[in-house]
């Protein structure tokens, strides 16, 4: 059976009741962020190419009220995060800036902080999210945009542009949790829009909605609980591969090159580096022509191109692990997938299928006895970005 996704109601409640514990006071303002699952377009946004995530039910929402004092206080009510489980800092000047440190968790909030243009004074806050820790659906980027909408709320005006909002955030988990990510996350949970997906161009920064609202078709997400992570040296070494080929190339990163190009400079590549170029110049051919599929509704072959881009993912990229093509390999067996494949950056965390609705008991079913783990599953509509919710 489909986990049963909250409602943004009951996680701002949770989030209220734990505030009013923690601090002996109401909470004033609330902001909510989504997660997202891409739904193809892989290790392609640092490579200058093409995204095509939606933004997803599932959310991280900050409550809280500010308070003198320059103090910052916060809390979450996530029992997968590191402990403590509250942290407390200075809010930043120029003579004491913010630094990262422990619990992990609460870098990403920092780093927002740090990089909130005009400063912000003392707050207190509880973080509640329904996005699943370490699942590869961006719960670092939820908490970060979740915490900058919180903190313009606090502010009582937008500090900047969605554009400059989501490039903030960015910035702040380069900076604090020390991860070299693109552009997508940060871009989708600041953009989403209910019923569509974003089609994102990683180098000029314009997106594009595209409406995924078929009632006959969805997508169900998979999450393998096999926890990722993405701070160790996978993700940063797999980006330095790329640029390295695309310096080979005479390139200015590989959205500028073909397979063509790549293929005359083969023997001036490692194997291991030809391969994960092969992979992003391909992902990018592939994301930006299965979205002219999708907008001619044929899904056949938009899922077949899902496919395609998780064997590139297992066999040139090598960020697969044997559960998530567990997953996808079980999907493909049940008449109505479309297509299936990893999402996220890899070494564990979901898969993303396309199927018909009525394929979605006999998909669940199936994975759930073919798989060697303990799946859960999540049936999900294109949902909003970010905004403020009135208390």
């Amino acid at each position: 059976m489909a986990c049963k996704v909250p409602e943004v109601s009951s996680l701002v409640e949770e989030a209220q009741e734990v505030f009013q514990e923690t601090y002996g006071e109401a909470a004033e303002v609330a902001a909510v962020a989504p997660g997202r699952v891409n739904i193809i377009g892989e290790h392609t946004d640092y490579n200058d190419g093409f995204v095509f995530p939606m933004a997803l039910p599932l959310v991280t929402v900050v409550v809280g009220r500010q308070v003198e004092g320059g103090r910052c206080r916060v809390t979450t009510t996530s029992p997968a995060a590191d402990k403590p489980l509250q942290v407390e800092f200075a809010a930043p000047s120029s003579s004491a800036p913010l630094k990262p440190g422990s619990p992990s968790w609460a870098n990403y909030i920092k780093g927002v902080v740090a990089n909130f243009p005009g400063g912000t004074s003392g707050f207190d806050a509880v973080v509640a999210t329904s996005v699943p820790l370490g699942g590869g659906l961006s719960s670092s980027a939820s908490l970060e945009v979740a915490t900058y909408t919180f903190l313009e709320a606090l502010a009582g005006t937008p500090a900047a542009s969605l554009k400059e909002k989501a490039l903030a955030c960015q910035k702040a988990e380069h900076d604090f949790a020390n991860m070299p990510c693109g552009i997508m996350d940060q871009f989708i949970s600041t953009m989403g829009k209910k019923g569509n997906a974003l089609l994102i161009d990683c180098r000029s920064l314009e997106s594009t909605l595209v409406p995924l609202d078929n009632p006959d078709i969805t997508l169900v997400i998979t999450n393998s609980n096999v926890r990722h992570t993405l701070s160790g040296t996978e993700y940063p070494t797999r980006r330095k591969q790329c640029a390295e080929a695309a310096a080979t190339l005479g390139k200015k990163s590989l959205r500028d090159a073909t397979l063509k190009d790549l293929e005359a400079h083969k023997d001036s590549l490692s194997e291991e580096v030809y391969r994960r170029a092969r992979h992003a110049i391909s992902e990018i051919t592939r994301t930006e022509e299965a979205v002219e599929v999708l907008r001619q509704g044929d899904y056949t072959t938009f899922g077949k191109m899902m496919t395609a881009s998780h064997h590139s993912l297992r066999d040139d990229y090598e960020v697969s692990c044997p559960e998530l093509d567990e997953l996808v390999e079980a999907a493909l067996d049940v008449e109505g997938v479309f297509g299936s494949r990893m999402t996220g950056g890899g070494f564990g965390g979901c898969t993303v299928s396309l199927m018909k609705v009525g394929s979605v008991d006999a998909f669940i079913m199936h994975t759930t006895q073919f798989y060697s783990g303990s799946p859960t599953f999540y049936v999900c509509a294109p949902a909003e970005g970010a905004h403020h919710y009135k208390l």
